[in-house]
């Protein structure tokens, strides 16, 4: 499986891709602040290049539990420099735009970026399907219980794994007949989007159902609260809690991981690959 962006196929294969997390906002739970300043963005980009991230994520709205949303204009002042920094530094690798507004989407995939992660699976702003359709962009679409400013205030379900995949099911369908190629489609299970530490647990232990969807499976673990909550570890600590995800996914067949430590996810699917192919 393959999906095609403006600067290259993203193929799908014996390891889980692994995307980077690039944060330049100042509020972020885990890394908030750290990239806002150019020499420290730059050095991130190369850290997680040199790593061998095969995406890299860029986010200039924080999504952290209770996040108040910032102006499209504030966005766009975070999210463009990112951009054009890390295709200043590789001219192929794939640069997904976290956002859900559909302008900051086309102006972020007109300097560079190739896909659009959408928190709100194409929910909150009703220009982003069109922007993806005149851009041929491929779209993450993401499960949330509510919105960022009240998605952890009591989440229930009656059947978590059931209600996402009926969710992503939906928005998939949504998407398609609207005129999005389903081959440009990716979801994620939204970990920590409004659920409690035994939903994200069941998550985990179910991912396989969401790969029934046909669609390639977006996991995003890296250094949530439910780490933090299980192991008594502050957001700067779960990097060895997140790799160890990282493989355990892996094992079950997700095709990118989302994280904040290329390094280390990178050196755990990397030995899951090779105990793969070892005769």
């Amino acid at each position: 499986m393959q999906i095609i962006t403006k600067h290259q196929a993203i193929v799908f294969g014996a390891r889980p891709l692994v995307m980077g997390i690039l944060n330049v906002t100042p509020d972020s739970f885990s890394d908030g602040g750290r990239f806002t300043q150019a020499e420290a963005l730059a050095s991130q980009v190369k850290a997680m290049l040199d790593s061998g991230a095969d995406l890299i994520d860029v986010g200039g709205e924080s999504t952290r539990p209770y996040a108040e949303p910032v102006s499209e204009h504030e966005e766009l002042r975070r999210v463009l420099p990112a951009i054009a920094c890390i295709r200043g530094l590789h001219r192929s690798i794939s640069i997904s735009i976290d956002t859900t507004k559909a302008e900051v989407a086309r102006q972020a995939l007109n300097a560079g970026a190739d896909i659009i992660n959408d928190v709100s699976a194409l929910r909150f702003d009703p220009e982003m399907i069109r922007i993806a359709i005149a851009h041929e962009a491929p779209v993450i679409l993401m499960h949330m219980h509510k919105t960022p400013k009240d998605m952890q205030d009591e989440p229930v379900y009656d059947d978590v794994i059931k209600e996402i995949t009926d969710f992503l099911t939906e928005r998939i369908s949504w998407a398609t007949q609207q005129g999005l190629d389903r081959g440009r489609i990716i979801v994620d299970p939204g970990l920590g989007f409004g659920k409690t530490v035994a939903h994200n647990l069941t998550i985990l232990k179910h991912l396989r159902a969401f790969k029934e969807l046909g669609c390639p499976l977006l996991i995003g673990h890296s250094r949530k609260a439910f780490i933090g909550k299980l192991l008594a570890l502050e957001a700067k600590d779960r990097d060895l809690a997140t790799a160890m995800i990282s493989a355990y996914c892996a094992t079950q067949r997700a095709d990118i991981l989302r994280v904040h430590d290329v390094e280390k996810t990178m050196q755990a699917v990397r030995l899951h690959e090779a105990i793969l192919q070892t005769p």
